[in-house]
């Protein structure tokens, strides 16, 4: 027996396997073929270069047409048709036949620049040539017309183009310059006629192609970007949001405890009294500059936040009013039904909702008032209820909390934002029949799928 190989080639173990090489794309296989890659090369290095200097191309076409042109020139118009010897010829002086042939072929110049004025001016010059028995062949630059007029020019004026030379070519064949063979010289003509509107039209339609597909890429590119700076925004706003939560919270209840514990050392004449209302001053002076760089991060932040802690839920409210309570804030704290069936996202925005109202509390009406948090859930919605009693008599009223700017703070703004997540209604304001003011919010969010009995509990 013959030495076996114990490891198979990769083309073996794919078809092995039923897996087959994916074949290359339509152009990447052209681009690989070595004459039709070489032609797509030539193409490009061309289109780069008519980019740069665009008379370049303009000027090559026009003395090619003059070099095919020169025989006739000099045998001054007198040779045959394209279609066997013609029945008319023209004993005019070389001179004019040079003016005819120059004519035809200098309006090339401009058939880029302006296609529809070249063709009907070569158009008038062949016309004119023809009607005196010249045939040459710069005739071609009709046609070289026609194609730069189907490429660049309207399509409108296109359509006139091709009767305008329809009638000329029959004109001419059957009346100007008679040839032998009339009907085949009509169809040649008329097919070297269609086949230059065709290459241009091609032409045409395919650099449209390109510039949609062009404009799509950019399109999507722009698409991306925005969608990248949307997330970016997004993300810097929860950030921001986040960060009012946590440390404005936090510095509204030690600027509270600053500001009772310097009123009870100036009350009993202690040294610490000063300090104290520094420190107090301190925490407003750094709430004031929490805001400004809050603002600064809703707009231009852009780094990464990573969760550094758990977030808050239902069983961290303990917590935050022990805190609220210690800042000199009475707070009665009731629930009704099981809170903690709830998802971690309504936890942790029932949290945030009870923390920002209470902020709004301490700092506008004061350690002096009292507060009642009510959280209920059922089965269908989740109610938050933060009431407060106002200012004490004589401590002034009380506004809407603001950035000072006029607008409503970035708090309540929080509040209306988290609560529209979860499709919840949000209502602030002054109480009616008391003094003080209300935050209350129903979030559209089922408390648990099996809720357990209801119960009470009041601290």
């Amino acid at each position: 027996m013959g030495a076996m190989n114990p490891e198979p080639s990769a083309a073996g173990a794919d078809t092995a396997r039923g897996t087959a090489l994916p074949a290359p794309s339509g152009l990447d296989a052209a681009w690989a073929h070595p004459l039709l890659g070489r032609l797509l090369r030539g193409q490009s290095r061309q289109q780069r270069l008519d980019r740069r200097h665009p008379w370049l191309l303009d000027t090559v076409v026009v003395l090619a047409i003059a070099l095919v042109s020169l025989p006739d020139v000099f045998s001054g118009g007198r040779g045959d048709g394209p279609f066997g010897d013609t029945g008319n010829r023209s004993d005019l002086p070389i001179a004019v036949v040079l003016g005819f042939a120059t004519a035809a072929i200098v309006p090339l110049w401009w058939r880029r620049r302006a296609p529809a004025f070249t063709f009907f001016a070569i158009a008038l010059v062949s016309l004119a040539q023809w009607s005196l028995g010249i045939w040459q062949q710069s005739s071609i630059s009709i046609l070289v017309a026609l194609y730069s007029l189907a490429l660049h020019g309207s399509l409108r004026i296109l359509g006139w183009a091709a009767a305008v030379t329809l009638v000329e070519l029959v004109l001419a064949v059957c009346f100007l310059v008679p040839v032998e063979r009339p009907l085949p010289g009509i169809f040649f003509l008329m097919g070297t006629a269609t086949a230059a509107v065709a290459i241009g039209l091609t032409l045409r339609i395919r650099r449209m192609y390109l510039a949609t597909l062009e404009d799509r890429a950019a399109r999507l590119e722009i698409e991306r970007d925005q969608r990248v700076r949307l997330t970016a925004a997004a993300e810097r706003s929860r950030v921001a949001r986040e960060m009012h939560d946590i440390v404005g919270h936090n510095l509204s209840v030690m600027v509270g405890l600053a500001d009772g514990a310097a009123t009870l050392a100036a009350n009993r004449n202690e040294h610490s009294a000063e300090a104290l209302r520094i420190i107090g001053d301190t925490g407003r002076q750094a709430m004031g500059e929490l805001r400004r760089m809050l603002g600064v991060l809703r707009a231009e932040q852009q780094e990464n936040v990573r969760l550094l802690s758990p977030q808050p839920g239902i069983r961290d409210l303990d917590a935050l009013l022990g805190r609220v309570r210690a800042a000199g804030l009475t707070v009665t704290y009731r629930t009704m039904g099981d809170l903690d069936a709830l998802g971690n996202g309504v936890q942790l925005t029932v949290y945030r909702i009870i923390q920002e109202a209470l902020t709004n509390t301490i700092k506008h009406a004061g350690t002096g008032s009292a507060a009642e948090v009510t959280v209920a859930a059922d089965t269908r919605e989740v109610r938050i209820r933060v009431a407060d009693t106002g200012a004490p008599p004589g401590a002034g009223g009380r506004t809407e909390p603001s950035t000072g700017t006029g607008e409503p703070g970035h708090g309540l703004v929080g509040i209306r934002q988290r609560a529209a997540m979860y499709g919840g209604a949000v209502t602030i304001g002054p109480r009616d029949t008391v003094g003080g003011w209300i935050v209350d919010v129903v979030l559209d969010v089922p408390a648990a799928p099996a809720p357990s009995a209801s119960g009470e509990h009041l601290s």
